[in-house]
């Protein structure tokens, strides 16, 4: 099984999709996280507001973030190797990435 983990920049929830303003390139992106998990894909999503924990447990977010602050996020790793930084790709470039069909 595919495993993808997302490390989201601070936002008021753990989607972002919330509040008055809400930002159409992340309903995007959560529903193609959902699309995902379809698909068999173990798909863990951390908010650096709410779980600063898990980016200090992870060395590669530290050493990104050490680096560049929180403008490398959101930083994305499929299968323990981060694949995409800085953007929220979307469906077919994430199916690519977990190596599922887009279909």
């Amino acid at each position: 099984m595919s495993r993808m983990e997302i490390y989201d920049p601070p936002m008021c929830c753990p989607t972002g999709v919330c509040g008055p303003n809400v930002d159409p390139e992340l309903v995007q992106f959560a529903a193609d996280l959902e699309w995902l998990k379809g698909k068999g894909v173990k798909v863990e999503r951390y908010n650096l507001a709410q779980q600063p924990d898990k980016f200090v447990d992870c060395k590669p977010v530290t050493d990104a973030m050490v680096l560049a602050g929180d403008l490398c996020l959101p930083l994305i790793f499929a299968n323990g190797v981060i694949v995409s930084r800085n953007t929220y790709p979307k469906r077919a470039d994430l199916a690519r990435m977990a190596g599922v069909d887009s279909e």
